[in-house]
């Protein structure tokens, strides 16, 4: 795989080219994305293994919705069981794929370690099970896991980004991958900070700022009916995105003899 290097407004073809894709099979790319969702949310339900799992297979759905993505452009049919290709893919990239995933859970169980030590997670609880009302210091710990939360992912996502299909996809040993990975993030990192400060606009800024209008005129129940479809499409645009980051970060090299 060959490395490429390209101009910081790229973040925004990228956006685009997500929402070419998109067009392409916009009922396959949402039902992959409810699907993921679902099992996100059930997982919770299950104390400590059903997150475990989920973060475990988080790079095998990676390589899935990839290979979806890849199946759209070649009008191809999107199948639910696109997700489970990188662990039919043979016992190698099985092996390395789950161990990306053991590799994402600890960091994700780290980054949780150092938020606590930051963040009063005791405050935040009542609130997030609706049994008390918001207060100043409880609005300040939220924005403290916003910001230290987003802060210390970054590394975590630098790492993780392309390392699933660089495994999956280029047969790279895991090592290599998450190494790779970072590059590729660092030597594009001005286009890749143009494209997720677009996303958090997005997806982030966008709603936030309905659901106050919404308040302001006393109707915020309503602002669900709009926010959530709003949400649920581009978060479904942003994983069809995440494909035209490979395409221009990465070029296959082809042997001529």
């Amino acid at each position: 795989m060959k490395l490429n290097s390209v101009a910081p407004k790229e973040g925004y073809t990228w956006i685009r080219q997500g929402i070419w894709l998109f067009k392409q099979n916009p009922l396959g790319f949402l039902m992959l994305v409810f699907m993921y969702v679902f099992a996100a949310q059930l997982a919770v339900i299950i104390p400590v293994v059903g997150v475990f799992a989920v973060l475990l297979l988080t790079p095998t759905l990676s390589v899935g919705f990839m290979t979806a993505c890849r199946q759209a452009i070649q009008k191809e049919r999107i199948r639910p069981t696109v997700y489970l290709i990188a662990l039919q893919s043979g016992d190698l990239v099985r092996k390395r794929i789950l161990q990306l995933g053991l590799i994402y859970a600890a960091f994700i169980l780290l980054l949780s370690f150092m938020l606590s030590l930051i963040v009063d997670f005791e405050l935040l609880l009542p609130l997030m099970t609706g049994d008390k009302a918001m207060t100043p210091e409880a609005l300040r710990q939220i924005y403290l896991v916003l910001f230290f939360g987003a802060l210390f992912y970054i590394p975590i996502a630098m790492l993780m980004w392309f390392s699933p299909i660089l495994v999956a996809w280029a047969d790279m040993p895991v090592a290599q991958a998450l190494f790779s990975s970072w590059m590729a993030l660092w030597t594009n990192k001005g286009a890749f900070f143009y494209y997720l400060a677009i996303w958090s606009v997005i997806l982030i800024a966008i709603p936030l700022t309905i659901g106050m209008v919404f308040d302001t005129l006393s109707i915020g129940q309503a602002a669900s009916f709009i926010i959530a479809p709003i949400s649920m499409a581009g978060l479904t645009i942003m994983h069809c995105s995440f494909y035209a980051t490979w395409k221009a970060c990465f070029t296959e090299e082809v042997v001529s003899l």
